[in-house]
């Protein structure tokens, strides 16, 4: 017999229909106060959690696609040693050849269709840029993006989006420092890529500088990511007389700038982004006597680097790519970058204590204290908090010798403005 027609039939009838609505009422509310069972979570089953990514696996920034390839591997060896809390990782990984509306397609796609429980390390500013406010308007963590823009630490505005790497315009800001201690009369000339990337480094200069920028910056030149080469904005940028020069480009573009400025015969104080350092990648490529003597910093263990074939947390690297990545060029730093994060949200996910609510899931990022990773630098942690979305926050100055980068001056705190 149905509610209903108790309801109907009699006055006890009525009472007993509304103490079972009450009854069921209750019920109701406190299963609403209580920890959702895993079942009852999106991209989280009794056994499973689906973590989604999107990087470029084709396009103008391709040579990050080791990231993910590495992340994807990552989380297979996790799986084979019993996954998280009884639970196995589904990384779902999609191609968005650094394209904003790709981007913003493949994430819908995770997010709608896969039904993942959130994001994690999905690369590039103008990409991840394309689907903040899409994800955080959804409450989807969108975990530790794979650029250093500036904007990634604005918990106020984005409390489901938290960056990673040291901030692009507090790198710039240490450049401008050091040019204006090594040499106080540069006239300096500044290359980026026309996004919040690239942007963020005219912006962290203009933070030092001040009202001096107009008369120390003698020259800017942007590129699009859909150009062909950047000779011609560096042959503009030597034309303006400048005996310094900024290059805040990724891999491809970074490449080609320090060819470029070799085959100009110009000896500018060469100051490069830090996402375009990998001996594998970038250095040689350009050609390695080419871009001896330029400036970058560093927060990670360089894999060509001598000093740290014995280091305990480069070889646990190193054993990891022998058995789940065998032939891969471990010159290129991004395999290393990789894995070191992921050890970051595997932390995470064990904080999480089985709870892998989205809720929970962001908690448990905002609650880093010196957490491992080891790939970064000796002397750096890596810390979070609720007002606090900027997870590494020093760097330490380094010059190409030639055949690696060379360490220099001591760890700088950045302020992760």
């Amino acid at each position: 017999m149905s509610l209903q027609t108790i309801h109907e039939s009699t006055t006890d009838g009525r009472r007993a229909a509304r103490s079972v609505f009450a009854a069921l009422l209750l019920t109701a509310l406190a299963a609403g106060s209580a920890p959702a069972s895993a079942d009852d979570l999106p991209g989280v089953t009794g056994t499973e959690i689906k973590i989604g990514n999107t990087d470029a696996y084709s396009g103008p920034a391709s040579a990050y696609g080791v990231i993910a390839k590495t992340e994807t591997a990552f989380f297979r060896m996790v799986n084979d040693q019993g996954g998280v809390a009884g639970h196995r990782i589904d990384f779902i990984s999609y191609d968005d050849a650094y394209s904003p509306p790709k981007t913003v397609e493949q994430t819908r796609r995770l997010v709608e269709e896969d039904q993942v429980a959130f994001m994690f390390q999905s690369l590039g500013t103008p990409t991840q840029t394309a689907v903040q406010r899409y994800l955080n308007q959804k409450k989807v963590p969108q975990l530790f993006i794979s650029t250093g823009a500036d904007k990634w630490g604005d918990y106020k505005h984005f409390p489901w989006t938290m960056g990673y790497q040291p901030s692009y315009r507090t790198e710039a800001q240490i450049y401008t420092k050091y040019m204006l201690s090594q040499f106080p009369k540069a006239k300096l000339a500044i290359l980026y890529q026309n996004d919040d990337f690239g942007k963020d480094y005219p912006a962290g200069v203009k933070d030092v500088l001040g009202d001096k920028y107009g008369t120390t910056v003698v020259r800017e030149v942007s590129y699009e990511t859909s150009d062909a080469t950047v000779d011609s904005q560096l042959t503009t940028l030597q034309a303006s007389g400048a005996d310094a020069l900024l290059v805040a480009a990724t891999p491809k573009f970074a490449a080609q700038a320090i060819r470029k400025v070799h085959d100009l015969g110009w000896h500018p104080a060469f100051f490069l982004s830090n996402v375009s350092i990998s001996a594998g990648a970038v250095m040689t490529p350009a050609g390695p006597e080419n871009g001896i003597g330029i400036i970058t910093s560093g927060y990670m263990k360089d894999p060509t680097d001598p000093v740290f074939k014995d280091d305990p947390g480069m070889n646990e690297w190193r054993a990891f790519m022998a058995k789940y990545m065998p032939g891969a060029d471990l010159t290129d730093a991004n395999h290393a970058f990789a894995y070191g994060v992921s050890m970051v949200m595997w932390q995470v996910l064990k904080q999480c204590d089985g709870d892998f609510s989205r809720a929970n899931v962001m908690k448990q990022a905002a609650n880093l204290h010196d957490a491992y990773d080891p790939i970064l630098l000796p002397g750096i942690k890596l810390n979070t908090s609720p007002t606090n979305f900027h997870p590494v926050r020093a760097m330490q100055l380094q010059r190409w010798t030639g055949t690696g980068w060379e360490r220099f001056g001591d760890v700088i705190e950045g302020s992760g403005s």
